[in-house]
């Protein structure tokens, strides 16, 4: 077991923050959920899909049913539909920091307002817009130490998926679809920068640490800055690019307070912000009315979404 300060964050990673089961809940967001479908669509084995599919069933993130005798089919549960402001703030990330060609060929179409919009993570107390540095943390009611499993599954690139070109969301979970690379970012969130400081918040094995902390670098979400001359040590900093990773962190642990938490103990940290000095709510909205976003009042159109209803019979 792994002893770790309890975090939403990490929670809710420790529940879907794998590559593979980021992937099925994007597919199956998607209309994709039938497991051919899903292992022509991801590109991945049968062993690993299948196993990926049952603890998103343990979780509670999936359902499977079976009707009029056909294949079973695994559908999104109240649970995993409320990740859908999580999946938007991907969107806005993957627009934001890479050229993604299946993206840029696909309209946001706001139903309440008509207009293609871009969403956009406000605070829902003075509707400013939310940022890394204006958001202070302290501990809430559920503060204390979780236990966490230590084994890890192999990091691996999301260009080993076969059908990559297919895939909207492939660059920001090629960053968080390991968990604990997802969690160095989280911590650096917190105003974490050096390697003792991070070790000391998730003690896993150094090399695991530092092979993570090299990718981030590697990736452009940390910038190195030396601190200390002889010897040489270094401190991580976000860049532009990691500070854009927020808004789906954000929503990530809002999402794990709701739904990740052990029954009866309350969020472990309280966020404020500090630019209207509230207790901080995000809310993922339109960029064009400011209302808030639902899963209902959104429509995507373009070639690949047109060859998603294709695929699954109109």
């Amino acid at each position: 077991m792994l002893i770790t300060r309890a975090s939403s964050i990490n929670r809710a990673l420790d529940q879907i923050g794998d590559k593979w089961c980021l992937l099925i809940l994007q597919e199956v967001f998607w209309g994709i959920n039938s497991f051919s479908e899903m292992a022509a669509a991801i590109g991945v084995s049968k062993g690993v899909l299948s196993d990926r599919l049952k603890w998103l069933q343990q979780v509670n993130c999936l359902q499977k049913a079976s009707r009029d005798g056909r294949w079973p089919r695994y559908h999104l549960t109240r649970k995993s539909i409320e990740l859908y402001p999580s999946a938007l703030m991907s969107l806005a990330f993957e627009r934001q920091f890479y050229n993604n060609p299946l993206l840029d060929n696909i309209d946001l179409i706001h139903t309440s307002c008509g207009k293609v919009f871009q969403p956009r993570l406000e605070c829902a107390h003075c509707k400013d817009e939310v940022h890394a540095p204006d958001v202070r943390y302290v501990d809430g009611p559920g503060s204390r130490k979780d236990e966490r499993q230590v084994k890890v599954r192999r990091r691996s690139s999301v260009s080993s998926i076969d059908n990559e070109q297919r895939n909207l969301y492939a660059n920001i979970i090629h960053l968080v679809g390991d968990r604990w690379t997802a969690n160095v970012i989280a911590l650096a969130f917190h105003r974490i920068k050096r390697f003792e400081a991070f070790h000391k918040e998730l003690p896993v094995a150094t090399n695991v640490l530092s092979s993570r902390l090299k990718f981030l670098v590697d990736e452009g979400v940390f910038s190195l800055v030396r601190y200390q001359q002889k010897p040489s040590r270094y401190e991580y900093h976000l860049t532009p690019k990691g500070l854009g990773l927020y808004p789906f962190f954000l929503t990530l642990l809002q999402w794990g307070d709701k739904w990740c938490a052990p029954e009866g103990e309350g969020r472990p940290m309280h966020l404020d912000h500090t630019l209207c000095g509230e207790a901080l709510h995000g809310i993922v909205c339109c960029s064009e009315c400011r209302e808030e976003l639902s899963p209902q009042s959104v429509r995507f159109v373009g070639p690949a979404i047109e060859n998603r209803r294709e695929e699954r019979g109109g």
